[in-house]
């Protein structure tokens, strides 16, 4: 795409001249070094010889891009073993090193930034939510360059930060570093990437956090290799990922995800849609409608926290408003699966992380109305970052991109030979 386009231009309609011919933009295919760097993420510490078996890769290849990958600081080996209970040739494993690097992750949500730090193996090791003072770009991310360095020296260990990841909602374009148009917070055509990479001096990948968290999915979470799968976000934002053939799909204009409009429900959250109609899913299910219900119920809550503590203790106004939720979700998770027909379909939302009530009504809901879904149970599940689901969004697309590329120019890492 040419980042030379202004954020108009991205907003205009796509004309057919427009679209590439087939063929001219192929699916990224992962290097043979990122795929021998998943691998051990996957199985470490793992043996050489395991590692060609899980690849396809011949032996010498793996061997060499071990030799890289240990190079450049980002694997270790670990002491001599043997096989089970000691039989087979010793060998000598390789796993993630932990122990130099971090990337850095920051989540912009609609009342405030989730900094965070996450280890090479995709474990959050600190994080901070810090609520707006004011949405103007230049402050929001102003926060995040200042919260930066602090969280770094307080928990880095002395480790290096790689990259800093940066993941909001609503339609953003990876490619050129901006967010395209984020209505709740005002954001249109923001250039993110630069001025963060400016203000911090380290490289910044950018992306929704929907895909951001299809990412993570794949890479450390429970999806793993499955080649296609959904990923329904339910927050302030209400959103969605698709991956297809193993890639999250992003579209030509990176506008895919966009299921804020997908009619649900009947306006009852006392407001319609920003686009006018009544009905649709965001406006039904996003955190302010919660709120608006729960207050209208008579419970004492001004923010969406306060309401799920409530539900998490057994507050029954709160839990049914909740279970009121995931049906309403449920209701869209049977359209997306009808659609897409995926491997499994991933609920981001706290309730049915942490309630398990909420989490068979979404999916009664599914499977009164699918018609492709013949087993709930096994095609809708939680995320599997519940707890800290923004914290690894941020993150997850630095983590994601190091997978991509591990070779590539990364300052922070030695050159390759």
């Amino acid at each position: 795409m040419d980042r030379s386009k202004t954020s108009a231009d991205r907003l205009a309609p796509l004309r057919r001249s427009d679209i590439p011919p087939a063929g001219a933009n192929p699916l990224r295919r992962v290097s043979g070094t990122g795929a021998v760097l998943g691998a051990v993420l996957d199985h470490g510490p793992v043996a050489r010889s395991t590692i060609a078996r899980l690849t396809g890769l011949s032996p010498a290849s793996v061997s060499g891009h071990c030799g890289a990958l240990l190079d450049r600081g980002l694997v270790r080996e670990g002491p001599e073993t043997a096989g089970p209970r000691g039989l087979g040739r010793p060998f000598i494993p390789v796993e993630i090193d932990t122990s130099r690097f971090l990337v850095a992750g920051a989540h912009i949500a609609v009342p405030h930034v989730t900094l965070s730090l996450m280890d090479l193996t995709g474990r959050i090791v600190a994080q901070e939510r810090r609520p707006h003072e004011g949405s103007e770009p230049g402050r929001v991310l102003a926060r995040v360059a200042a919260g930066l360095p602090r969280l770094l020296a307080a928990h880095g260990s002395g480790r290096t930060a790689l990259a800093l990841g940066v993941a909001t909602g609503h339609w953003v374009d990876p490619e050129a570093g901006t967010v395209v148009h984020h209505p709740q917070l005002g954001l249109r055509g923001v250039p993110v990437r630069d001025e963060l990479a400016g203000a911090t001096g380290v490289p910044v990948y950018l992306d929704s956090h929907s895909r951001a968290l299809a990412r993570a999915e794949q890479l450390f979470g429970d999806v793993g290799t499955r080649r296609s799968a959904v990923v329904l976000f339910v927050g302030n934002v209400v959103d969605a990922a698709f991956v297809t053939a193993g890639a999250v799909h992003q579209g030509p204009r990176f506008g895919a995800g966009n299921v804020a409009h997908l009619p649900v429900g009947t306006a009852s959250a006392g407001a319609c849609c920003t686009c006018g109609t009544a009905g649709c899913l965001q406006s039904e299910v996003s955190e302010p409608a919660m709120v608006r219900r729960a207050v209208e119920r008579g419970l004492p809550v001004t923010r969406f926290a306060e309401l799920l503590d409530l539900a998490v203790e057994g507050d029954p106004v709160a839990v049914e408003l909740f279970r009121q939720r995931a049906r309403l979700t449920g209701r869209a998770a049977a359209v997306l699966l009808d659609m897409f027909d995926p491997e499994v379909l991933v609920v981001v939302e706290p309730g049915t992380g942490r309630l398990p009530a909420c989490m068979e009504e979404l999916r009664a809901e599914v499977e009164a109305r699918s018609l492709v879904c013949d087993d709930a149970a096994r095609s809708v599940v939680p995320s599997s970052f519940t707890g800290s689901v923004l914290a690894t969004a941020g993150a997850a697309v630095a983590l994601g991109a190091l997978h991509d590329d591990p070779l590539g120019p990364w300052p922070a890492l030695a050159a390759v030979s």
